[in-house]
């Protein structure tokens, strides 16, 4: 028998930890290589972890709630192998030179050497046990922030531990000249604007909130406290591509093996747009506005607990329709089975949430920060609508769908912000009844 030690893998270029949320496995029962046995919360997305190899689950080195940087073992595997090939246990990694192992040695010496240097070496843990991770320790290091600061913040991370939204938080507030920020849960300008307290009576039941649905409230706080929110509505005349999908969807499927449903059509129409109006897809830092050269669309889906993801579709404006539509399928289908990779929830630069398949006709959804906006797509219903026709106007009847563009004021005006989806409607309307797929 050999034994063979597991680590947290690296799951995102940004992502460096990962709390423990819930072991599927115990100590003892009989594993298969790639089979799931702990579900890993990052500061991007919950996602299972697969088991590296075959065998018995021996020892479990990471406890549920337990925050474990990539590269760090978090497991034991008895396997049948020969133990010459094996990973080594926690009593010989000292003498290992595992590549991952090493790498962290090395980076983390060198920024304890840089940070002692100008005098501002953070350690992994304060002297009042509070433990600081590797990204919270760097951007300390790169702001020049010194223990006694991150002291001072009071972190929303389990057991009060400060995340990287902590620290960054902290740092505006501290480049803006005002007082520390406590939390990354947002700052509300006065007391009149903290939540009013709630009578609970006999009968009423408590639930309180999951990880995901408290992130969720907190980024969509933030996000109205940040951006003043404007909407604009068009009813778009969708009949044409009603006809043309009903016309082409079983030979999709047949040739493709996806279903072809609305949602990849009326976000390539957007994609479209975008390129149309550039000034649509940009962020704000600071006092500048960065424009996007990468158009990436997030497609808010709702999850079974009822919670939302946002998965991207990285470069849409490269993939035809055919790929948009495998996107869209596969990031759906992976966000229910909660098998996004963190890198799949990043980048987007550009949102779209489509209310219509809760029956919906419309909405007034929410930018995801750091976006300047985002439309919801409504449900196409069949209504009787004035028709032009060379022998004079007719009652028809047409499929129509509301698009709401919600967008940041600062910097998209009404004029843009409603020739955007104007144009997009235009898209929809003059749509090809004649194209291939």
């Amino acid at each position: 028998m050999a034994t063979v030690e597991m680590v947290m893998p690296k799951m995102g270029e940004s992502v460096m930890e990962g709390t423990v949320l819930a072991w599927l496995k115990n100590v003892g029962d009989t594993i298969e290589e790639d089979e799931s046995i702990l579900e890993v919360a990052t500061d991007k997305v919950d996602t299972e972890i697969p088991a590296t190899h075959a065998g018995v689950l021996k020892e479990v080195l990471a406890q549920e709630g337990d925050v474990i940087e990539v590269g760090k073992p978090i497991a034991i595997i008895e396997t049948d192998g020969d133990a010459g090939g094996a990973t080594p246990t926690p009593a010989e990694t000292t003498k290992s030179e595992d590549p991952v192992e090493k790498a962290e040695e090395i980076l983390e010496t060198a920024i304890n050497t840089a940070s002692a240097s100008n005098g501002t070496a953070v350690p992994r843990t304060s002297d009042s046990g509070k433990f600081f991770s590797p990204l919270v320790r760097s951007i300390a290091k790169e702001e020049g922030i010194s223990v006694a600061e991150l002291e001072s913040i009071n972190g929303s991370g389990k057991e009060g531990r400060v995340t990287k939204n902590d620290i960054l938080g902290y740092v505006k507030t501290r480049k803006s000249g005002g007082a520390p920020a406590p939390s990354a849960a947002p700052v509300m300008p006065s007391a009149s604007h903290q939540p009013m307290p709630v009578a609970v009576d006999g009968g009423d039941e408590i639930i309180e909130m999951d990880r995901m649905r408290k992130m969720i409230a907190e980024r969509m706080v933030a996000s109205k406290h940040i951006s003043p929110h404007v909407t604009s509505f068009v009813e778009a005349d969708v009949t044409k591509v009603v006809a043309w999908r009903n016309k082409v969807k079983n030979e999709f499927l047949n040739r493709e093996g996806e279903k072809l449903t609305f949602t990849p059509i009326l976000i390539e129409a957007i994609v479209r747009a975008i390129k149309d109006f550039p000034m649509i897809n940009v962020q704000i830092d600071g006092n500048n506005i960065v424009k996007k050269k990468a158009i990436n669309i997030g497609m808010a889906t709702a999850l079974p607990t009822g919670n939302l993801i946002v998965p991207v579709i990285h470069n849409a404006d490269q993939l035809s329709l055919v790929g948009i539509t495998k996107k869209v399928n596969d990031l759906a289908k992976r966000a229910r089975e909660n098998k996004l990779k963190p890198d799949e929830l990043q980048g987007g630069t550009y949102t779209v949430s489509n209310v219509g398949s809760f029956g919906n006709v419309m909405g007034t959804p929410i930018i995801m920060q750091p976006q300047v906006a985002i439309m919801a797509l409504g449900a196409i219903q069949k209504k009787p609508s004035v028709v032009e026709t060379p022998e004079g106007d007719m009652i028809g009847i047409r499929s129509k769908m509301f698009l709401s563009h919600s967008y940041d004021h600062r910097v998209v005006d009404g004029a843009l912000g409603g020739m955007f989806v104007r144009k997009v409607a235009d898209y929809l309307e003059e749509y090809d009844l004649n194209r291939g797929i």
